[in-house]
Order: structure tokens, then C-alpha cells, then sequence
């Protein structure tokens, strides 16, 4: 059942793709006076009017401090907030909306693991599976639990192509093996993890597993049930919605295990200097007020890429990307880098001679956005000894004549240089 916010309905959008760019104000922008191709949705996705719109909604008809007040303002803006974590539960397939705990996001979601979970059951020799594809902020809070508690880090190598390889993953397993923690789709290469059989393995050796879905749930289908992981943080900003908030999905046993990660307001059941007692699930992890506004816009969010379909949005960038890739590599003097059989809409590239910052620079004179350096992914630089790449990340408001743009832009770039 679809939740519709109280005394909002959001309008009507788009459900065919080629013609959601209509529902993206920003892209109608001109940079440097030439339209602007947005390929930085991995960095963060562009949000539609619909969402910009709901945020607007919120601030002049609805804004107030939620949970506690009784009055007209307070009481609506709980039931608003409360709708969006019912979406986000549905939109994962979890059991429960307490199963939802709001973030700041993705980098917030494992921080609460690793403080809530790692240190109450983590101890000394413990070992901490990770991978060579993560992203800092899943390698960083464990390496901060290590030196706390005198754990271990074990890490997964890849392949050529930027592909876990899983024999290796499997034989790094022993009894001290304490927790996984592993991206879903890497956010430097694009490759997609096979995180169902990963995790399947992890459970057999009575592992929980942390899945960072930070990448993977702006592009597909999640079922949180059906992978059966443990937990799952992704962010709003990559899924058209606004920055500054983001969840944690944990199954409800694990949740009520575990220690909070902040002490404060509306996370306590009763409070005196002589002891406190916590809240129940989600409010134990949710102290202070929230990102009130921002968990309704993502709400807002979650409804429009219902309605366009995940699969289908999966499907579109696929092409785009297959399209994309196919006229990259056809450039002498470009190599792309992550070429795994199964990736999701981004593409790192180097060029021969060229440092990947100066190519940004030079595609943006053109209005051309992509990201460059080494995308908080260091350890996969040094896999394929590189400092950087230039990364064009597409969503499904793109199109190949922006993918055309992007290709002229390159060989204008090697002109400069040659």
C-alpha cells in the first residue's frame, strides 16, 4: 500500500524515462554557457520538483519538533515522518518500520554499527572481514575499533577486472571470525558484489554481516529479507532525495542487542542521575531531534522512484552504461578501469598522459560534470597503481546524446594534450 503524507499528495511524474529529465529543474542549467550533462550521481543524484517541492511543504505548512508536542503543527509533522520511515521500510522489504533507524547517512548508519555492535561484542584477536572495493567510511570505524579493542582487519582481494574474489574470501574465515562489513556496489568501479552468496557464507560460520548499500539502492531492487543481511545502510542523496539524512536497516534482534551509539533526548525511557534507561527501537539510535524535514523529502523520494520502477531503472542505466563503455574504449590512449561482468552505471577511466583532475577541469568547461581523485577508495587505487580516475557516474535522467557529450569532451581533452 502506497503512504501518502497527511495533506500531501505528491504530483503527478513521469513514468517513462527518456522524459524524467522534465521532473529535474537543475538540468535545465547552462555551465560555462553549454547545457549542463550532470555525470556525478554517484557523488550525489539530483533531486526532482516533487521533492523539492514536498521539502518546501514542510517548511511553511508543517514545520515543527516532532514526538512530543500536542499541538496541530507537531502532531502533523510526527505522522509525516513517521509515513517516511514506513516507506523506507517497504521500500527494503523489512519486517518491521522499527527495523528503520534514521541516519545522517550511510558513513552515520556504520558508525552506529561499529559503536553499537562492535564495540559491546568485538574483544581482542576478534577478526573483522572487510574488502579491498570499500569506500573509507567502512574501512576507517573498524580500523577505529582494532586499535580500541585490539581486533583485526582481514581483507578480500580483487581481481583485474574489480571483482571480489571469493575463494579468498571463504579461506579468510576461522573461529575468530567476528563480523563482515562489505559494500554492495563499489562506488569507484562499479562492480556489483554477489553479497547474497557472500552473506549466505558469512551465516554458516554464524557471522553477522553489514552490507554498505550506499551504491546499490539508487540503481535496484533491495530486499533485505530475501539477501537476509544483517544490515544495510544506504543514503537519501544518492536516491533523489536531500542531503543529511540516511538509513539503517538492522534485523530487530541484533538492534535490540546492542548498546546506543549517542545518548540524549527521545533515545531514553526514563532518566535520573542515578541510572537511565533506554527507549525501545527505532528511538534508542535516534537521539535528539532528527533530520525532520529531510527523512519526509527522502519519503517524497522513495514514492518517485517507485512509481518509475527500480527494475526498470536498473534496466535503463544498464544500456546507458553498456552504451557509454562501448564508445570509451574504442578512444586510443583511454583505459577503464573496473571492467567486472557485472556492474551497475559507473565508469572510471584514465587517460594516457593526462592527470584525471585536469580532465575534469577541461570537461566542465564544456558544462560537463564528473568526479576525479581517487573517490575516498584508496586502497583500490593502490590495487591498480593509480592515483586517480576520472569517474562519469550516470542515473536514469541521462541519455546517450549526454553520453555522446561526455565522448567529445574526452577527445578534446586528448587535443589539448597532444
Amino acid at each position: 500500500m502506497k503512504i501518502i503524507d497527511t495533506k500531501f499528495e505528491s504530483q503527478t511524474v513521469t513514468n517513462n524515462m527518456e522524459s524524467t529529465r522534465l521532473d529535474f529543474p537543475i538540468l535545465k542549467l547552462k555551465v560555462n554557457n553549454k547545457p549542463l550533462v550532470y555525470l556525478d550521481s554517484a557523488a550525489s543524484s539530483q533531486m526532482p520538483q516533487v521533492v523539492i517541492d514536498r521539502l518546501s511543504y514542510y517548511h511553511t505548512a508543517q514545520h515543527a519538533n516532532i514526538n512530543r508536542g500536542v499541538h496541530y503543527l507537531s502532531e502533523t509533522a510526527t505522522a509525516a515522518y513517521n509515513a517516511a520511515r514506513c516507506k523506507l521500510q517497504q521500500f527494503v522489504n523489512a519486517k518491521e518500520d522499527r527495523e528503520i533507524i534514521f541516519t545522517s547517512g550511510t558513513t552515520d548508519a556504520i558508525n552506529l554499527v561499529m559503536h553499537g555492535y562492535g564495540r559491546k561484542f568485538i574483544k581482542a584477536g576478534d577478526e573483522i572481514i572487510l574488502s579491498t572495493l570499500e569506500h573509507h567510511s567502512n574501512i576507517v570505524p573498524w580500523q577505529m575499533l582494532a586499535e580500541e579493542t585490539g581486533a583485526k582487519i582481514r581483507v578480500i582481494p580483487i581481481n583485474d577486472a574489480g571483482e571480489l574474489l571469493i575463494d579468498e574470501y571463504e579461506k579468510l574465515f576461522n573461529k575468530r571470525t567476528k563480523f563482515v562489513s562489505l559494500i554492495h556496489v563499489s562506488n569507484s568501479l562499479g562492480s556489483i558484489n554477489p553479497i547474497k552468496s557472500v552473506i549466505a557464507f558469512a551465516h554458516t560460520h554464524g557471522v553477522p554481516v553489514l552490507i554498505d548499500g550506499a551504491q546499490a539502492a539508487p540503481h535496484m531492487s533491495i530486499d533485505v529479507q530475501d539477501l537476509d543481511c544483517d544490515f544495510y545502510a544506504f543514503s537519501a542523496h544518492k536516491l533523489c532525495g536531500p542531503t543529511g539524512v540516511g538509513v539503517l536497516y538492522g534485523k530487530e534482534e541484533l538492534l535490540e542487542s546492542m548498546q546506543p551509539f549517542k545518548g540524549g533526548g527521545d533515545m531514553i525511557a526514563t532518566v535520573s542521575f542515578e541510572k537511565t534507561t533506554y527507549n525501545t527501537i527505532p528511538h534508542k539510535f535516534e537521539a535528539g531531534t532528527p533530520p525532520i524535514a529531510a527523512a519526509i523529502g527522502f519519503g517524497t523520494a522513495i514514492d518517485y522512484l517507485s512509481t518509475l520502477g527500480l527494475d526498470e531503472i536498473h534496466a535503463y542505466e544498464t544500456d546507458l552504461l553498456n552504451y557509454a563503455t562501448e564508445q570509451i574504449k574504442q578512444i586510443p590512449g583511454v583505459h577503464i578501469i573496473g571492467t567486472a561482468a557485472d556492474k551497475t552505471a559507473i565508469l572510471s577511466f584514465v587517460i594516457d598522459g593526462i592527470h584525471p583532475h585536469d580532465i575534469g577541469t577541461l570537461l566542465n568547461q564544456d558544462g560537463i560534470a564528473i568526479r576525479t581523485g581517487h573517490h575516498c577508495t584508496q586502497p583500490v587505487m593502490q590495487r591498480f597503481q593509480i592515483p586517480a580516475t576520472s569517474r562519469a557516474s550516470f542515473a536514469f535522467y541521462n541519455n546517450k546524446t549526454e553520453v555522446d557529450a561526455l565522448v567529445a569532451g574526452i577527445h578534446a581533452v586528448k587535443q589539448v594534450f597532444s
